[in-house]
């Protein structure tokens, strides 16, 4: 648990310390192991040869006398060669020829007839200066006389000279290696925190990012490719963080404007009230029109608790099958006397059911069909529309009013929005109602968009099927 918290500049540079002394470490035993190979092929080529040469030696005995005046012959083959030992036993394993005091271990003197040692044996042997490491092999070689039985030679060579090397060989490499393996890890260490440098000018810059400076952004080109994505993922969160900070400043300003106006009016009413004593009557006035200015607050203030579930996923929806050209003429009877004070036409044209909650869809068409209605010019006509498609259904809801323009069209489901500003000192609502509208909507699983043209204004709204 504690490597994985490390931090990335150690566990890389000791990931790269470790794999190069490993590399170095097998290097130096595989030139270690071909160095020591090159010592017992230069052995083996050395005692072979006085295999070869006794046995040639052997060849030419042909009587007891030639076999007497061996051992000279032996001795004058090894003038020159120090550090060579010999034996030669005869057949009753008595020795003919011996090299000073050498030793040989029993496992070299027990050859059978045409067996040679595969491989060199080492021993040690004890001398006055001390411990004597030696390499040697052994053979059954036939002399010249006939119905002889072969003699068994020995030949060792002594190898202290090449344990000397090898022990230095070895105390070189270690020491070799683990220096290598400390420049490495500093080297590793330097190259990874150069590597790592586009990282911490990444953390630099994010920490400079402030609720006042959230129009900062990483310079993609200015890090490595393994970097780029990390980076440009990192600015488009800073995007959608500038924009969602900037809808809720947008929204907390119109939020405090919208609750200014109601509480405003409750405070000026109030104290002009209180200015002197007034009748029953007028007090009953004042009371009254405070209590249209709580019931908008209240609206208001279930409109925005709506639709902050709404914005976290926190709507329950209580699905059933709802006809909704049935609902839509329940509330043209609703809105009916509304329509008739402008002399509006309502019209519904289709039919078809769909899934969802009965009291949200309802508050969703309300809102649209309200809109229509306020919106429309006085005679005018509300056309609904509903009709079904294999994957959805659709309905749409188109009134002659006056277009919406372009700019404004985006805006006009977003919180607080007013296409015309004028509106707002009119009591025409707090303009929740469309915002509410596309979060119900949403939370069925639909979409909906709106249109504007020459003849009116359409919201086209769809759904799944029930």
């Amino acid at each position: 648990m504690k490597w994985r918290s490390s931090s990335i500049t150690l566990r890389l540079t000791v990931l790269f310390a470790a794999v190069s002394s490993a590399v170095l470490l097998v290097l130096g035993l595989l030139i270690g192991n071909a160095v020591e190979s090159h010592f017992v092929e230069q052995d083996m080529e050395l005692m072979s040869g006085k295999l070869d040469l006794v046995a040639h030696l052997l060849e030419k005995v042909q009587s007891a006398a030639d076999l007497a005046a061996l051992p000279g012959a032996l001795d004058d083959s090894l003038v020159g060669h120090h550090g060579l030992a010999m034996l030669v036993l005869q057949p009753d394993q008595r020795t003919l020829f011996s090299t000073g005091d050498a030793q040989f271990p029993a496992s070299l003197l027990t050859r059978q007839s045409g067996q040679t040692t595969a491989s060199p044996q080492i021993w040690q042997q004890a001398t006055d200066g001390g411990m004597q490491p030696l390499r040697g092999i052994s053979a059954l070689l036939p002399s010249g006389i006939v119905a002889m039985p072969p003699l068994l030679v020995a030949v060792a060579v002594d190898i202290t000279h090449h344990e000397h090397f090898m022990a230095s060989f070895r105390k070189t490499l270690w020491l070799f290696v683990s220096l290598a393996a400390a420049l490495v890890s500093l080297l590793g260490w330097v190259t990874v925190r150069h590597g790592l440098a586009p990282l911490s000018a990444i953390r630099q810059g994010a920490a400079a990012v402030t609720a006042n400076r959230l129009d900062y952004r990483l310079a993609v080109d200015a890090v490595p490719a393994e970097l780029a994505e990390l980076a440009d993922t990192l600015n488009t969160m800073l995007a959608r963080l500038e924009e969602s900070f900037q809808r809720l400043k947008d929204f907390s300003s119109d939020l405090a404007h919208e609750l200014r106006t109601p509480i405003s009016n409750l405070m000026t009413q109030t104290q002009v009230v209180l200015t002197r004593a007034r009748s029953d009557e007028e007090y009953r006035e004042v009371l009254s029109s405070n209590a249209e200015e709580y019931e908008r607050l209240a609206r208001m203030i279930a409109d925005m608790l709506f639709l902050a579930q709404a914005d976290n996923g926190l709507i329950v929806l209580h699905r059933e099958a709802i006809q909704l050209d049935r609902e839509v003429r329940e509330l043209f009877d609703f809105f009916d006397a509304l329509a008739e004070e402008k002399s509006l036409s309502l019209t519904l044209a289709g039919s078809a059911q769909a899934s969802g909650d009965r009291l949200m869809l309802r508050r969703a068409l309300a809102n649209l069909l309200s809109n229509a209605i306020r919106h429309a010019p006085p005679a005018g006509k509300i056309a609904v529309r509903i009709s079904s498609s294999a994957d959805a259904v659709h309905l749409a809801i188109h009134n002659t009013g006056e277009a919406i323009a372009p700019e404004h069209l985006p805006h006009i489901f977003e919180r607080f929005y007013r296409a015309d500003p004028s509106r707002h000192s009119n009591g025409e609502g707090a303009g929740l109602g469309l915002a509410i509208t596309r979060s119900i909507i949403r939370a069925h699983g639909g979409e909906i968009v709106a249109r504007s043209d020459a003849t009116g204004v359409c919201f086209e709204l769809q759904m799944r099927h029930g």
